[in-house]
């Protein structure tokens, strides 16, 4: 099965979609019923509020995403928050770096908010990351953090914003907050072989390009807080990355690519040409079915599978994902991806079951040698640059965050 855009698959996915009003609201409140009574077992049924943070829809309200998140993350919400010192500022190394990050983080807010509540949100928004960070000491602040923590910000408060961000940074984060961008790296490495998994004519065009994994490095670590304008959809994302594994938003990023395949595949086969369009990430993306795929995804092809043609073996024993199950083992819960497993499952047919549902035959590669030609001298001199930028040096931070 293609992922390539259907005619009328819009963002909202079926859930308000050829149904009446009547209809959704039906669906919705059901939903919400279900999501409390989860909550409201003894005890809480963790699967359950895994399967409704993934299926259509997510969590549906920030009142419901302030229950769920901290469950999602095993954060006990009735232990005092952790409190900043009054020299937190003065004391940081990191504190410039990231006053200027929260100063360009204006759009990052709701449009129309006063300027005085806006400023007082930024100003939590700087205790909040140098508070986990003074906690944290073996976490290295990035640039980029400031976009996801202002996301559970402006959805939880303050208070249980401190909690929830330093269990994920010690955990689904803790990769991107080494002192080296290697880890990163080697997660971004993922993106292709899910690709080639799916499409090879696709993976081929893209190796010819030499176009690399650089274009996506901003969506994986901000969880697509960063190049998404609509709140909406971020937070739809974050609740599908909290329920699943550390490396969801890896899956996610090669859904986009896969369904911009004939766009793709259309543009010029050098590098520039593919690293713009791909580094434009549309805004109009069917959400809800590429969270279905990548969900699907990866049941098919996990992260175990992947490995060999990721990186050696020995540099993925050190990222957060191959450590998950400690996580895990820590919330003494069920695994979040036996959620996903079970939903596969059930969406295939008896018959269908053996069969890999996703994948395209796999084309001839000789026949993509003749594409080696069409990359020029300026797709070789600007993945040079691509290269080198990988290193992050401070300039390129600041054109991959404005």
């Amino acid at each position: 099965m293609a992922l390539r855009p259907s005619k009328g698959d819009g963002s909202a996915g079926r859930w308000d979609r050829g149904a009446g009003k009547a209809d959704f609201n039906a669906k919705r409140k059901k939903k919400v019923a279900e999501i409390h009574q989860a909550l409201n077992s003894d005890p809480i049924d963790l699967a359950a509020l895994r399967r409704m943070a993934i299926s259509e829809g997510g969590l549906l309200t920030d009142e419901i995403r302030c229950q769920v998140w901290p469950k999602l993350l095993n954060v006990n919400t009735s232990e005092a928050p952790p409190v900043s010192r009054k020299d937190l500022r003065d004391m940081s190394k990191d504190y410039q770096q990231v006053l200027l990050d929260v100063r360009r983080s204006l759009r990052r807010f709701p449009p129309g908010m006063p300027d005085e509540q806006r400023e007082g949100l930024q100003e939590e928004l700087i205790d909040i990351i140098l508070l986990v960070l003074d906690r944290n000491p073996q976490l290295h602040y990035y640039q980029g953090y400031h976009d996801i923590v202002v996301t559970f910000l402006l959805v939880v408060g303050e208070r249980l914003a401190t909690s929830l961000v330093e269990k994920l940074s010690t955990h689904h984060l803790r990769d991107f907050m080494d002192p080296t961008m290697d880890n990163t790296k080697h997660i971004l490495n993922y993106l292709m072989p899910i690709i080639d998994q799916v499409s090879p004519e696709l993976h081929d065009f893209m190796q010819s390009a030499e176009v690399g994994t650089i274009f996506a490095l901003s969506w994986l670590i901000t969880w697509f807080g960063h190049v998404l304008m609509d709140f909406r959809h971020v937070v739809r994302l974050y609740d599908f990355f909290l329920a699943c594994h550390p490396l969801m938003p890896i899956y996610f990023a090669a859904v986009i690519v896969l369904y911009r395949e004939q766009e793709v595949l259309d543009c010029d086969c050098d590098m520039a040409s593919v690293h713009h369009l791909l580094s434009q990430i549309p805004q109009d993306l069917p959400y809800e079915t590429l969270i279905s795929r990548a969900g699907d995804l990866f049941v098919q092809f996990p992260p175990s599978e992947l490995a060999r043609e990721a990186a050696a073996q020995q540099e993925a024993e050190r990222t957060a994902a191959s450590t998950f199950k400690d996580f895990e083992l820590a919330s003494t819960q069920q695994r979040p991806d036996m959620v996903l497993r079970q939903r596969f499952r059930g969406l295939l047919r008896p018959e269908a079951r053996t069969k890999d549902v996703l994948t395209k035959p796999r084309t001839n590669r000789f026949v993509k040698l003749a594409v080696m030609g069409l990359t020029v001298a300026l797709g070789a001199a600007a993945l040079a640059v691509v290269k080198s930028a990988l290193e992050w040096a401070p300039k390129f931070q600041l054109q991959l965050f404005p």
